[in-house]
């Protein structure tokens, strides 16, 4: 179907409003975060230009596509708010453009495009600029951390455990490691070695001074040596403090890194799955809250803009809470990780069905 001047005329308003908002948006988020770390960026000497392109070009983004939904609800209202004010929605149903019409041809269209946009910038734009703004706050705003890491402890498979008392992330070396093996609540073999290293050569660990225990009932069996080389599922990477690990990662690296932690057994998996799955459900959002925005905004009513502007802020921000309170449930109770992204997208989309059904047309 070729789009009409009107269609045309409403796609270049909403993605102009939405554009806007956005601008107005990212100013006052750069303005709050910049009064609250300019402290550590003088502290640290981060040089002026690395601010601007190391941390808030890589710092808009994210917060962009975090509160896109807040966004896309306020350009609706008041693009379409605007419309109903100067009587122009009352004069193209006039000209015998359909209600639905009006919803499902122009607005749909600007809608799939933010869409898509959402979805690339989810799962590999905002990630990758995640990965940089991490690393500039890691330089120039957080305290630099250690080289080594101390007495650590981690899950490897779901029946093997590992300790460390000392590891050295420089040298990928390590002092005073012991592995565990559990088999029906009881220890089935355990390792141990003074020292290990990483040969990155044969992808193997290098123990040295070791000594290994297998037990078998009542049996024990003891073996020793200088030195061996073993293969078991650490890395030296993993080793690393991983802070804010999840949103750094692009989708396809997440999906890995999920897999890699279900072999290992490893406890609150479903924050990844969360993130995971939020990265798509957000994005299809953007579809149910025009619906929403478009029913509210096309009347015209006493009060104009600023009733409807304040009527969108507080459902668009009832989504969000909606959403990180169901996330904490995923992550904190028994709720599905799945169900819990699509669960406020579910709610509002029956809300947004009766909100259409009673629009007056």
């Amino acid at each position: 179907m070729l789009l009409k001047i009107i269609d045309r005329y409403i796609i270049t308003k909403f993605l102009g409003a939405f554009v806007f908002t956005v601008l107005l948006f990212a100013a006052v988020a750069v303005s709050i975060d910049l009064s609250e770390r300019i402290d550590d960026f003088l502290e640290h000497n981060a040089p002026f230009w690395g601010v601007i392109t190391g941390y808030y070009l890589n710092f808009i983004p994210f917060i962009i596509f975090f509160l896109s939904p807040l966004f896309i609800f306020i350009a609706v209202i008041f693009f379409t708010s605007r419309l109903a004010s100067r009587s122009e929605i009352i004069a193209i149903l006039a000209s015998g453009v359909s209600f639905y019409r009006l919803l499902f041809v122009p607005y749909l269209i600007a809608s799939v495009i933010l869409v898509a946009l959402q979805l690339y910038a989810n799962h590999f734009f905002v990630p990758n600029a995640n990965k940089k703004r991490f690393n500039f706050e890691d330089m120039y705003v957080k305290k630099k951390t250690s080289s080594s890491n101390k007495n650590v402890h981690m899950q490897i498979a779901p029946d093997t455990y590992i300790y460390v008392e000392t590891f050295n992330n420089r040298d990928s070396t390590g002092r005073n490691f012991t592995l565990e093996k559990i088999a029906n609540k009881q220890l089935s073999y355990k390792l141990s070695a003074k020292n290990i290293a990483w040969k990155d050569s044969t992808q193997s660990w290098q123990l040295n001074n070791y000594m290994a225990h297998s037990f078998n009932g009542l049996k024990e069996t003891v073996r020793h040596g200088d030195k061996t080389d073993t293969v078991f599922n650490l890395k030296p990477a993993d080793f690393q403090k991983k802070v804010n690990l999840k949103e750094a990662m692009t989708t396809p690296e997440l999906a890995v890194f999920i897999e890699e932690e279900k072999i290992k057994g490893a406890p609150f998996i479903e924050f990844y799955q969360v993130e995971r799955y939020r990265r798509t459900a957000v994005p299809f959002a953007t579809f149910i809250l025009t619906i929403i925005g478009f029913s509210i905004a096309s009347r015209k009513v006493r009060g104009g803009i600023g009733l409807h502007l304040f009527a969108g802020i507080a459902i668009s921000s009832a989504y969000v809470l909606l959403l990180q309170f169901a996330t904490t449930f995923a992550t904190n109770g028994n709720l599905s990780p799945i169900l819990s992204v699509w669960l406020p997208n579910l709610l509002f989309g029956v809300f947004s069905i009766v909100l259409l059904l009673r629009a007056p047309k």
